[in-house]
């Protein structure tokens, strides 16, 4: 935790040393009071010649200066430590968004998207308020227990002696159960990621779980998580909850002890009843003190869990990174080749995914790829911009190795519709302009016009500002595509890659983008994953994929005659219609 708190403090670090200062000036106000309070009853009250009026008054407006001293630096301790620690939290949910973009696909995967959520949201409340617990009354209540425990020995040793007893008994008590919880909290932010994940899951879904009457099962997969989340809660808890009742116990010996002591002394006059006033109220201060550091260590034992958490996404080791590449390294062209590729999604994995994939691309090319579900398509295409590294081999993009361009060098020449269209929330005109940012309004309607967009767009009330909603939820599956084909288009890339991007649109509008694209892209690398044999069947090379692996390259009329695979999709898909 304070490894965090050093490290992402950052410019507001003064507002962070302001915070401790100022509580322990709001500490020495405190401490004064009692003392003085003390002094109006020995001296003002109970003094050798009577009540002193004038000397009650002088202490008795020195005591609402102390109490105003310390109202006010307890206030700007306050509102300094507000500072501190949002800006702490900002840098370090910052920090981890930052790193996070610079997952490779096989990092993202180890974190589910609703874990990410959790983590960078109700983690990073719980660091805040322990946080704030660090910097004000970590402070604060270790130097109130030391000057009360200081003016309570000078008042009354043999009284002090009580407290020598009770403080390693709290903090033995304290110490089993920070021990005990803390696993506890650390599996309890886990189901919150499950249950999470189910929420995700269902509010994403909601359409499809209506479609089909599922309601009554969600909610009873609800309840399961959501009563799991509940019992591992109450476990956690359920050790914390000794806390109170264990100090309460320990408060209240040493107050019974502290009364019965002090009562003889003063029946011997060996204490005055000013003396033991103060006492009582130094009394209360020490284990107000002693409590705080218990609630204290509580919460950084809650937050321990939240910190770990934080320090496996910002310690997570990037598999794909472009440190020391050359920052002038730039695609000549887009010719594409892969050398004895091989790849696995992870290194326990006991088959390959992709296995001994040779294949060059000439720039400018149109390639289609072609091969049954689970084939591996999509793996290989997304070797070309490093969204995976081959586990084997070597890819070669515009006559270099992937490896040896900067990412940023590398991606923004390849424009790429993934097999899942995604939309962000905005209008179609912003999400269009991820493509190319600077585009004009001219350039966007063209590649609409490419992409058969702008037709419905323009059909749409507010055309290019229509609002598409959260992933684009107020357009068909059709529109979509064509959107980010549009968006992909405005790239301007050397090589562009089509991953199944027309598969929701009828025939006759598949057609027509082909044809579009064929004009748009004479310069470009297009490579064309696809289901239909009709979308790639203009190819200049079809490559037909099997179980990972390469079976077949060539063209429509070749694939047609020497490839069983490929002729069986044709005259399934074709031949029977028009027969």
């Amino acid at each position: 935790m304070f490894n965090l708190v050093f490290k992402y403090t950052g410019k507001y670090k003064v507002a962070a040393i302001i915070t401790p200062i100022l509580m322990i000036l709001e500490v020495l106000f405190d401490v004064l009071i009692p003392y003085i309070m003390s002094k109006i009853i020995d001296v003002g009250v109970n003094g050798p010649t009577g009540a002193d009026i004038n000397y009650i008054i002088k202490m008795g407006l020195l005591m609402v200066g102390l109490s105003m001293g310390a109202m006010i630096c307890g206030g700007l301790a306050g509102y300094t430590s507000a500072i501190a620690s949002s800006g702490f939290v900002y840098n370090l949910r910052t920090a981890m968004f930052k790193k996070i973009n610079t997952y490779s696909f096989a990092n993202i995967e180890k974190f589910e998207v609703p874990s990410l959520v959790t983590r960078m949201t109700s983690d990073m409340r719980m660091m805040r308020m322990a946080y704030v617990a660090i910097v004000r009354h970590l402070f604060r209540a270790p130097i109130n227990l030391f000057f009360s425990a200081l003016m309570v020995y000078q008042i009354n040793q043999s009284l002090a002696t009580v407290f020598w007893f009770a403080i390693p008994i709290l903090s033995l008590g304290l110490f089993l159960i920070g021990y005990n919880a803390y696993p506890r909290f650390k599996i309890l932010m886990s189901k919150f990621d499950d249950m999470n994940s189910k929420l995700e899951e269902n509010f994403i879904a909601i359409r499809v779980v209506k479609t089909f009457v599922r309601e009554q099962f969600e909610k009873i997969k609800f309840k399961k998580t959501s009563e799991n989340v509940r019992d591992f809660q109450r476990k956690a808890e359920s050790i914390v909850l000794f806390n109170d009742p264990f100090f309460n116990l320990v408060m209240y010996s040493c107050m019974i002890a502290v009364s019965w002591l002090g009562g003889n002394l003063i029946i011997n006059q060996m204490m005055t009843v000013g003396e033991f006033m103060s006492y009582l109220s130094y009394l209360k201060q020490i284990l107000f003190a002693l409590i705080m550091i218990s609630s204290i260590m509580m919460q950084i034992v809650f937050a321990q869990a939240s910190v770990d958490r934080a320090n496996e996404v910002l310690n997570e080791v990037i598999d794909i990174n472009d440190i020391g590449n050359d920052d002038n390294l730039v695609l000549e062209d887009g010719s594409i080749k892969f050398e004895n590729v091989s790849f696995a999604y992870s290194k326990d994995a006991q088959k390959m995914a992709l296995s001994d994939v040779n294949l060059e691309i000439a720039s400018g090319e149109t390639i289609g790829i072609i091969g049954s579900t689970g084939s591996s398509k999509t793996t290989l295409i997304q070797l070309i911009p490093r969204l995976y590294d081959a586990t084997v081999g070597n890819v070669y993009v515009g006559g270099h190795n992937v490896k040896d361009y900067k990412l940023d060098n590398l991606r923004k020449e390849i424009g790429v519709v993934l097999q899942k269209n995604v939309l962000f929330s905005g209008t179609i005109e912003e999400n269009l302009l991820w493509g190319n940012q600077n585009a004009t309004f001219k350039e966007i309607v063209e590649a609409c016009k490419v992409a058969q967009a702008h037709d419905f767009i323009s059909a749409f009330p507010d055309g290019y500002q229509t609002d598409l909603g959260q992933g684009g939820v107020n357009v068909s599956g059709g529109q979509k595509q064509r959107i980010t084909i549009a968006r992909a288009l405005l790239k301007k890339p050397k090589i562009i890659i089509l991953d199944d991007s027309t598969s929701a649109v009828d025939t006759d509008t598949d057609k027509r983008i082909r044809q579009g694209l064929n004009k748009r892209l004479s310069n470009m690398t297009t490579i064309i994953i696809a289901q239909r044999i009709s979308s790639v069947m203009d190819a200049d090379k079809i490559v037909v994929m099997e179980d990972g692996r390469i079976t077949d390259i060539g063209n429509h009329e070749y694939l047609l005659k020497a490839n069983e695979i490929y002729s069986d999709l044709y005259y399934t898909q074709l031949k029977g219609v028009s027969e």
